[in-house]
């Protein structure tokens, strides 16, 4: 059996002295057949690598993560000027390059075109509006529906949460009546958060279905914006060219660039949220759009908030095995070769430095790895600390249920399932109340 056993060596801030013992992985030369969950109701996979599914800290293994504090050269990186002006733009590159590919040149523009608005909508706590965002000039096109509900008390322009949904978009407001208002929406969808405690506190809300932009399945690059850029006679993206998780990103940044052109919308006070897959998605837009004031990821997991060098949980094995349109197609040479990547989560998360990062994790989703999201996130603070902001603060992992949210990182562990639950909502509204309401911080 192959062992796992290079040093763990966290950079400054993070963990001493964990994970010191050497284990054996989780790979199994046999084809026995495997339970769908273990006796603690985790999922259990074997990928094609033969690497089964492991849930017992005492087999993680010894790592060593990249150092997001050294350039490829092996110089330091010594004050935060040299942070942006070199490390930065490597540390994206790389993930350009070799996780969740590059916008290529030609991606499609957008046109915006709002189509229906309403005033006095959950018993006159909102306006709303809908919103067609069309993507590039064939008819039949990529098109998106942006979901706008604006506080009707609020001042003007009004800090924005926007959240990327898989089905539960906000509820279109039915006809306005004769007298121009409108009291009834039909019902909202459990996926998203408390909309009227978010419009009571100031904020507008704003929602949009990931797959309007792209796809998420394995004829994904047959339909969505990235059919559009693919050269004639192409089927699928170059090895360094976008995935959906990077097309999922891109289409968060055009809302912005609409939120831009809307005079009731504060487009730099806007915090980006996901869950899941689209928690990998909002981590990734916010590295590359510094426009986004606060990025709110929910239980992203594997390639996204927890550290892919540990073995627990979901790996990359996995990911390359049944996720591959979500990814560069360069990133299916790391299947089996954890250890080789140039980059690990707390990289992505430190790229959206010096803007906050609220993570959340569950105690019934060990298959995202909670204590790797933690982890990802103290090994990310030396950045935030050299580029002025303040990290978790701790090293120590809180117990469920303990928001640790006074520095610019913020963690939740929520008791419960693989979720956005009301809790987490609770949290992250405190925590974005002391960035995004009015006369709070601005960058």
């Amino acid at each position: 059996m192959r062992l796992i056993c290079t040093l763990l060596i966290l950079v400054a801030g993070a963990l001493p002295g964990s994970f010191s013992v050497c284990a054996a992985d989780s790979s199994s030369p046999t084809n026995a057949p495997l339970p769908r969950i273990d006796v603690h109701g985790n999922p259990v996979r074997r990928a094609p690598t033969g690497h089964i599914s492991n849930y017992d800290e005492n087999k993680v293994g010894t790592y060593r993560l990249p150092d997001p504090l050294v350039l490829q050269n092996g110089q330091p990186v010594r004050d935060a000027g040299m942070w942006f002006k070199k490390r930065r733009p490597e540390l994206l590159k790389l993930y350009e390059t070799e996780i969740y590919g590059r916008v290529p040149a030609n991606a499609p523009k957008a046109a915006f075109k709002v189509v229906a608005t309403a005033a006095n909508v959950l018993g006159g706590l909102a306006t709303s509006k809908l919103v067609l965002i069309q993507f590039g000039d064939q008819p039949g096109g990529p098109q998106v529906r942006l979901h706008v509900y604006l506080p009707s008390k609020a001042a003007r322009p009004a800090p924005m949460l926007l959240q990327m949904v898989f089905t539960g978009n906000l509820p279109v407001p039915e006809s306005p009546d004769a007298s121009g208002t409108n009291q009834r929406v039909r019902g909202m969808s459990r996926e998203l958060g408390p909309v009227t405690n978010i419009l009571a506190r100031g904020y507008g809300y704003a929602t949009f279905s990931y797959t309007e932009v792209q796809p998420d399945n394995s004829n994904s690059f047959h339909s969505g914006v990235i059919e559009l850029t693919l050269p004639k006679g192409r089927t699928s993206p170059a090895p360094n060219d976008w995935g959906a998780i990077s097309a999922w990103a891109w289409g968060a940044s055009r809302v912005l660039d609409y939120f831009e052109t809307d005079a009731a919308v504060d487009a730099k006070r806007v915090a980006l949220i996901g869950h899941s897959r689209l928690g990998k998605a909002v981590l990734w837009a916010g590295a590359q759009d510094p426009r986004f004031a606060l990025v709110f990821s929910s239980c992203a997991g594997q390639m996204g908030s927890s550290l892919a060098r540990r073995d627990y949980g979901e790996t990359v094995d996995d990911m390359v095995a049944h996720f591959p349109w979500q990814f560069a197609g360069n990133f299916q040479k790391y299947s089996g070769h954890w250890n080789d990547m140039p980059v690990d989560a707390h990289m992505v998360i430190a790229l959206n430095a010096p803007h906050p990062v609220f993570i959340t994790a569950g105690t019934l989703d060990q298959w995202a790895d909670p204590r790797g999201e933690f982890l990802a996130e103290v090994a990310a603070g030396p950045v935030y600390r050299l580029a002025g902001k303040n990290d978790l603060g701790t090293t120590k992992e809180p117990p469920a249920g303990t928001p640790i949210i006074s520095g610019d990182l913020g963690f939740y562990y929520h008791s419960g399932r693989h979720a956005i639950i009301p809790s987490d909502w609770n949290v992250f509204l405190d925590f974005a109340d002391r960035y995004l309401r009015p006369g709070k911080w601005v960058k």
